[in-house]
């Protein structure tokens, strides 16, 4: 007879004892059973202990959390979270450095539990912590322990960020300023000003007081990956709650020292490969750089304004080399047809008031913006674009103003200019990093990539949205290959001609243009079983291998990892909480936790998951919306995941599905089963190259009239 349900069979330690096998019935009340632990080894005073997991993380067993013990669990018998933290209360305030020493250890390893830190926090530990920091006693190894067991603390997100004094901001600050500084204490210390800038509004005025970017700027020159994260990061935590007003000043300063050729100097091309960590906080500060074209992109121009109008003045008086007529030179009409004639080449759809086409928002003045810049700083190629194309037939040429306008509005959807940053995401551009400019330098490239596109396909001004659709194409593709500069992205764009994109589309449409045939739909009909269950078994290996997630909250941590993947028998899954992001897979008898497949009711996906409702940074986040989901099990119970990328959403939900017997559905099984019956109808119809397959079979023939007929072998 197998065991009840609720009865799990453990192993507890107790030191100097030798450990106890017994059964927890996990009706009964956490006390009865400590209090049983206690009288079989004769401890008086049940309540002064508690049970722990004995393994790295030594976290306490609650009411709350003991569903987590599984069978064959190894339990530790110790002391009680309250009588742990009061002992640890007293000896961090020992008069020996030694004892002071192996105290904060024990507090910083302890306060990654919440439990352990709440009663910690009830003791007004945190107030001791800060008052050992300002005091300015502790230093080197007292000092970093001190601001690990504080991080570590917070993190649990039990009090706010809004309590502590101008003296601790200063202090933390002081650690940063300094030249030579302890890189535990100096990561800590970005660590916590980081949290602190983007958890209150109010802190962020404070740090923001004693916190220069000339002051972090060298710790962006020294070789620590790990330093150099954190300090991104502060920075990036500042700019993003900077207020509008104060976020183009920051830009400036931040272009005056010079950030983006540090970054791109001891950083992007370092010879160290950048981490996932450091990856994201170079995305967000891509993303939080090119959000400053937000307020040009949601400007219309205004028609009466003169320094605005004087803008477009000067794009015609650079094309044609004129200078701005006085007044009283020819008449009013003459001017206004030789006004028109020019705006007409120039490619504007008004040509009367071409002002008036700079009112559509996106992209609004940015548009313009971008137009000046390339007319002043590449004026060889802008020039050859406005007269090449005003020289041409009418109904073949290029029109460079709505051209550029179209082109600006792209370029904002492709980099998504005025979207919050995701949380999930690693995809920076190192070739952004090497042109102040990089917006408009990247504009330049591509409206004269859009007038090449516009002559190889002979265009006219009906095409205009196929031209627009070609050129999206190859930037994207460019994009993709991840150039390190732009002249890279520049000599990509080069290789993808539109011959070569009509290449690559033909390529990618033979599927269906080739295999429409009666016959051969019936052939792929017969093997799509097949491929089907060859994607099914690849989803399910890849659970088998595992896959690390992060763990994400509105207070954003680099260490926080945890696992998961599934049994080789495809009975169970296993879970648990990493140290650190694991370099290979990790072991199955690592992971702690368990849930059995036959528990799991549902695969719930983005907004509808537990995780995606709660208040919080990620609830506005569309693209982490997009990477959500959660198992349902038991009857209300949910293990919510957060993919790393679209692929090992894709993956995962596929993955789940196939083990709840349901159709795999993403777009990745879509494109794996495109790409594999493509590949093996090829493979069974290589005998018949170069013969026409027909339409309907060929006739039965009659039967013969008589089947007196013999076929002699010899």
């Amino acid at each position: 007879m197998p065991p009840p349900a609720d009865i799990v069979k453990v192993a507890i330690e107790w030191p100097g004892a030798f450990p106890k096998l017994m059964e927890i019935d996990q009706k009964k009340p956490l006390s009865a059973i400590i209090k049983e632990v206690c009288d079989g080894w004769s401890l008086g005073s049940n309540e002064n202990f508690a049970l722990q997991i004995a393994d790295s993380t030594n976290f306490y067993i609650t009411e709350k959390n003991r569903n987590n013990i599984k069978n064959g669990s190894i339990l530790r018998l110790t002391t009680s979270p309250y009588q742990t933290a009061l002992q640890l209360h007293e000896r961090i305030q020992s008069s020996s450095m030694d004892a002071k020493l192996e105290a904060l250890k024990d507090l910083a390893n302890a306060s990654r539990d919440i439990t352990f830190a709440q009663e910690f926090i009830n003791l007004d530990g945190i107030s001791l912590l800060t008052q050992m920091v300002e005091s300015g006693t502790d230093f080197g190894d007292l000092l970093s322990f001190t601001l690990t067991a504080f991080v570590e603390l917070m993190d649990h997100g039990i009090i706010s960020w809004d309590t502590f004094s101008v003296a601790f901001i200063k202090k933390i600050a002081s650690f940063v300023n300094k030249s030579a500084m302890d890189t535990a204490v100096l990561q800590r210390s970005l660590a916590i000003l980081e949290s602190m800038v983007l958890n209150s509004q109010d802190l962020y005025h404070k740090v923001a007081q004693e916190i220069t970017i000339g002051q972090l700027i060298p710790h962006l020159q020294g070789t620590d990956q790990d330093i150099q994260t954190y300090t991104v990061a502060v920075i990036n935590a500042l700019f993003l709650k900077a207020p509008e007003e104060k976020r183009q000043e920051m830009a400036h300063i931040l272009a005056q020292k010079q950030l983006r050729s540090i970054i791109l100097t001891n950083v992007i091309r370092n010879p160290t490969p950048i981490n996932d960590e450091m990856a994201h906080q170079l995305y967000v500060l891509q993303v939080l750089t090119f959000n400053l074209l937000e307020d040009r992109m949601m400007t219309k121009m205004d028609p009466q304004d003169q320094a605005q109008r004087d803008i477009i003045f000067e794009l015609r008086r650079i094309a044609f080399d004129v200078e701005c007529e006085p007044n009283n030179s020819g008449s009013i009409e003459k001017r206004k047809s030789m006004y028109t004639r020019d705006y007409k080449k120039l490619g504007f759809i008004n040509h009367v008031n071409p002002a008036v086409d700079f009112t559509q928002i996106p992209p609004g003045m940015l548009a313009l913006d971008n137009m000046l810049y390339f007319a002043r700083h590449h004026q060889d190629a802008y020039i050859r674009i406005v007269l090449e194309n005003s020289s041409r037939e009418d109904k073949h040429e290029c029109p460079f103003g709505r051209s550029s306008i179209e082109l600006t509005k792209m370029l904002c959807e492709i980099l998504k200019v005025g979207e919050l940053p995701s949380e999930n995401c690693h995809d920076f551009h190192p070739m952004f990093f090497t042109h102040d400019r990089s917006f408009a330098e990247f504009f330049c490239i591509c409206i004269q990539l859009l007038n090449k596109t516009w002559k190889e396909m002979r265009a006219t001004n009906e095409d205009f949205n196929k031209v627009m659709q070609v050129v999206r194409e190859q930037i994207m593709r460019a994009l993709s290959l991840k150039p390190n500069s732009l002249d890279q992205f520049k000599s990509r764009l080069q290789n993808l001609s539109y011959t070569e994109i009509l290449k690559i589309r033909q390529s990618e449409r033979m599927n269906q243009e080739d295999f429409q045939s009666r016959p051969i739909l019936e052939l792929r009909e017969k093997i799509q079983p097949e491929i089907m269950e060859l994607i099914k078994q690849q989803r399910l290996n890849r659970l088998c291998d595992g896959t690390c997630f992060r763990k994400i909250s509105s207070r954003r941590r680099q260490d926080k990892f945890w696992y998961c993947r599934l049994s080789p028998n495809h009975k169970v899954l296993h879970y648990g909480d990493l140290e650190e992001s694991p370099q290979g897979e990790v072991p199955h008898d690592s992971l702690q936790d368990k849930l059995p497949v036959a528990d799991i009711k549902a695969v719930i996906t983005g907004k509808d998951c537990p995780h995606m409702k709660e208040k919080g940074a990620l609830k506005q986040n569309k693209e982490v919306l997009e990477l959500a989901f959660s198992v349902l099990y038991e009857s209300d119970e949910y293990l919510n995941f957060i993919a790393p990328d679209k692929h090992e959403y894709c993956v995962w939900t596929d993955g789940l599905n196939a083990l709840l017997g349901k159709e795999m559905t993403s777009d990745y099984t879509k494109s794996d089963l495109d790409t594999l019956l493509s590949m093996e109808m090829k493979l069974r119809l290589l005998d018949l190259e170069n013969i026409q397959i027909p339409d309907a079979p060929p006739p039965i023939p009659k039967e013969p009239s008589n089947y007196d007929f013999v076929y002699d072998c010899n």
